[in-house]
């Protein structure tokens, strides 16, 4: 038998953790607790599948551990849920510009926690990328969607997860215009609520780390994003 995802379950609420840990264990998964990103950053995160992370914590938040976990190329593309009390739209926002693939907010039902990580995992187990050749190219920017890597130059580009599925699939289509609506639809989840405007956030950091091919990523007002060479 193939053996049980593990997931890590960061939070400062015991109480919370083992409820999470015991639901989520009987699901089949294998689960790990920490109560702070202190004793998270112990573990080998690299090690997860998916981690769920509570925001307001002590000495790191959780938002600086994902940005941890993000700038890591052993932990890059772990998926991220974060769990928290906070629920404006701009922590919201703040969250998925980090790279997270996932936002729920306290209080929340253990069935709710169980179908997002479902759903999460799900997603990565997916192919988004229309193109599953080794390497999709466009002079020296190289896309290898089996390796979860994009090179500049022979130069490793580091990105989080989102980051790299959008550019993949423009790559992988140069001159087919996406939409926000068929990029959330492709990249995100049906069951997650994602605002255009994270979109248009992902696009312009990804621009920002592809130098001199940023430009090629461009806005076709009114209608969306395309790759053009």
């Amino acid at each position: 038998m193939p053996k049980p995802l593990k997931i890590l379950v960061v939070d400062d609420e015991e109480t919370l953790c083992e409820l999470l840990r015991f639901n989520l264990e009987t699901e089949g998964y294998e689960v790990d607790v920490a109560y702070s990103a202190e004793e998270a950053l112990m573990l080998d995160i690299s090690a997860y599948s998916l981690i769920l992370l509570d925001i307001m914590m002590g000495d790191i938040s959780g938002v600086q551990l994902a940005s941890i976990v993000r700038n890591n190329v052993k932990t890059a593309q772990i998926p991220i849920i974060f769990c928290t009390a906070r629920d404006s739209e701009a922590d919201m926002i703040g969250g998925l510009d980090l790279g997270a693939d996932d936002y729920i907010t306290k209080p929340y039902s253990v069935r709710n926690v169980i179908a997002r990580v479902r759903s999460v995992l799900r997603r990565c187990d997916r192919q988004h990328v229309a193109d599953k050749s080794e390497c999709v190219a466009f002079r020296t920017l190289s896309v290898f969607p089996s390796r979860k890597m994009c090179t500049v130059d022979g130069k490793e580009v580091k990105m989080p997860r989102k980051e790299f599925e959008i550019l993949c699939l423009l790559l992988s289509n140069p001159g087919t215009v996406f939409s926000r609506e068929e990029l959330i639809r492709r990249i995100w989840p049906e069951e997650v609520v994602v605002l255009d405007r994270v979109v248009d956030v992902n696009i312009t950091r990804l621009r920002s780390k592809l130098g001199e091919y940023g430009k090629n990523i461009v806005t076709r007002s009114g209608y969306g994003y395309v790759f053009t060479e």
